[in-house]
């Protein structure tokens, strides 16, 4: 798992450029419809995220370090007990089990829709698409074919690629 390191790291630099760089909030289709489908541990109506201050990202990182895992069945698990035990990172479970897109199309509609977006991500999109970013890290790696490994490898460039744009949109 030590291959995996530079990829958090990545994934929580881009983090932390995105809150420094701040939210607009323009209304577009949602790029992540299963988020307004969220029944069990959140409130109804709620639009989710797990990240509200600096501390919250320092948090995330600190779980990444960890170590986390999607299951075949699109369960989430931190490795870390004490780190999954808290209050918050259920509500990271939460947010992965019920948003992040697993299935390939599902990324590539996201992708298409970062990819014809205007103005710039809403808080809580760029923290799924980051999570995403996280799913499909770990599917690349646990490919089992190099075929498999190069559809996850692609997915992930251009997810990175709609990312990056975003963060360099002046806006």
């Amino acid at each position: 798992m030590a291959t995996m390191l530079p990829w958090r790291m990545i994934v929580v630099g881009l983090f932390y450029c995105y809150i420094k760089a701040g939210v607009t909030q323009c209304r577009t289709k949602a790029l992540f419809p299963a988020a307004s489908r969220i029944k069990r541990g959140v409130a109804h109506g709620v639009n989710p995220s797990f990240h509200n201050s600096f501390d919250d990202v320092h948090l995330l990182f600190e779980i990444l370090l960890a170590g986390v895992h999607f299951d075949a069945n699109g369960e989430f698990s931190v490795k870390d007990a004490e780190l999954a035990s808290l209050r918050k990172t259920r509500n990271l479970e939460v947010i992965c089990e019920e948003t992040v897109p697993r299935k390939l199309t599902d990324i590539f509609r996201l992708i298409s829709g970062l990819s014809n977006r205007i103005g710039r991500l809403h808080q809580e999109d760029f923290e799924r698409t980051l999570l995403t970013l996280v799913y499909i890290t770990q599917q690349m790696v646990n490919a089992t074919t190099e075929h498999q490994r190069d559809v996850w490898a692609e997915s992930f460039v251009s997810l990175y690629k709609a990312v990056k744009q975003d963060l360099t949109e002046t806006n």
